[in-house]
């Protein structure tokens, strides 16, 4: 017989976030579930990277040290664990948990590790049957990338989580999957809704949704009344009490900073979504335009009527591969004039690359203090503006040509206009990540997804 609720936690909205939030909800949150998304594509060149220098690395740091305060917790308190901080190698990432468990003396802790969205094995065979075509934003062939691909995975969805569900796990551990399977996983499995059933799926994403972003829901990174917000250096993260009907009310942590209202669960809801109206999952396509939000008390917003169409019969591939690297320098300019100054340290950098013949793919200025956040929409400054800095970086081939141009910075504190102060430029060069999407087809991915479990003794 079905619960008559879920009670689902927000642990974590990116690799490196706080885990305060996430101890709060697993010792005061009443929760059956608390749910980790911890992955993003620049989170998965990381995992990259390190797993490169170590091939039992390739899953988040910050997963251990979170298991080692969270995993007793879980068995106290009675809640279930999902995460896809695996990232690149979950495998390594389930026997780094079964090895806290055992240490930690939790006999019979039952650990699951879903695999199959990473296909890197498998892109040459599928370009050679003609299954990758254009990039879905820039239309370039997927034969024009470069070879040495840093890592390829596909959005998994909720099925492998719920079948991990089945049979009997404690902690669900994952590769790449959407941001909200993690979430609406334990409503599959505990209300046993059908696979079809596309208004319940849809609402299960929306929950999902409003979770995945840590305090986003709660009052963090709110344009509203921010300054209203109380508390937020003990912000609590969302806590969804969902329903079998798929409705749910989403609050937070008692005890806890932050507030949930319609306004701040409205900014998350709209956030990195194209079309409200269909945003596409491996799931389901849902509707959030039909959603309606209701004040159901002091930080407690009711959530329903999210409509859900057929799923697509494709899955979101995502490519990353080395593309060239960048060399930067940040430089201080004091008043008075100290936007004229940078604006004449810019030029004497730019004549000085082209009477050297170095030359770059890209160039790029920041005015730090005008307008490194709103680009050409920013107005100048007045005259009088108290300080400057002058930003500049380059796209190169090579992590030498990238050094090197930070070089020419450290003279101009002598060379150059009056008053600079600050970094002095010679900031190391930084590896960029070039990105590649496509879609392929389900059938071609799901017979490879697989769920493996493991008892600690």
């Amino acid at each position: 017989m079905a619960k008559p609720s879920v009670r689902v936690g927000a642990a974590q909205g990116f690799y490196g976030d706080s885990l305060d939030a996430a101890l709060a909800t697993a010792r005061r949150g009443d929760i059956d579930y608390l749910s980790f998304d911890a992955l993003s594509e620049l989170t998965l060149a990381i995992l990259a990277k390190d797993r490169a220098k170590n091939p039992a690395a390739g899953y988040t740091k910050d997963f251990v040290p979170a298991m080692r305060q969270l995993l007793p917790l879980a068995r106290q308190h009675g809640f279930k664990i999902l995460t896809n901080a695996g990232g690149i190698n979950p495998e390594a990432a389930q026997a780094a948990a079964v090895e806290v468990a055992a240490a930690l003396g939790l006999s019979g802790l039952r650990i699951a590790v879903v695999t199959g969205d990473d296909v890197r094995g498998r892109l040459e065979e599928w370009a050679r049957a003609g299954w990758l075509g254009g990039d879905l934003e820039t239309g370039r062939n997927f034969g024009d990338i470069p070879p040495d691909i840093l890592f390829a995975n596909v959005y998994l969805g909720s099925e492998p989580l719920v079948a991990a569900l089945a049979q009997g796990a404690d902690l669900v551990i994952s590769g790449r999957t959407t941001d909200s399977a993690q979430f609406m996983a334990p409503l599959l499995y505990e209300f046993g809704w059908a696979p079809d059933d596309w208004d319940r799926l849809a609402q299960g994403v929306l929950m999902g949704h409003l979770l995945e972003c840590s305090a986003q829901s709660t009052g963090g990174n709110f344009s509203g009344a921010w300054w209203t917000v109380p508390d937020l250096d003990r912000v609590g993260y969302p806590v969804a009490v969902c329903r079998q009907d798929g409705s749910f009310v989403l609050t937070k942590t008692p005890g806890t900073g932050g507030l949930v209202s319609r306004d701040t669960v409205k900014e998350q809801m709209l956030y990195e979504i194209h079309d409200p109206a269909r945003y596409l999952t491996p799931d389901v396509v849902a509707d959030f335009t039909a959603a309606r939000l209701h004040d159901a008390g002091p930080d407690q917003v009711e959530v329903s009527g999210a409509a859900g169409h057929v799923r697509p019969a494709t899955l979101k591939l995502v490519v990353g591969y080395p593309d060239g690297y960048m060399g930067q320098a940040l430089v201080g300019y004091a008043w008075p004039d100290a936007l004229l100054k940078a604006e004449a340290a810019e030029a004497i950098v730019r004549r000085q690359l082209a009477r050297r013949g170095w030359e770059y793919d890209e160039i790029h200025t920041d005015y730090l203090g005008w307008n490194s956040l709103h680009g050409p929409a920013a107005p100048r400054p007045p005259e009088n503006i108290n300080e400057i800095y002058l930003r500049m970086s380059v796209r190169a081939r090579t992590a030498e040509q990238a050094a090197r141009f930070g070089r020419l910075f450290p003279p101009l504190a002598l060379d150059g206009p009056p008053g600079m102060g600050g970094t002095a430029g010679m900031m190391p060069p930084r590896q960029l990540l070039g990105m590649w999407s496509g879609l392929i087809a389900r059938e071609l991915v799901d017979p490879f997804v697989r769920v493996r479990i493991e008892e600690v003794d």
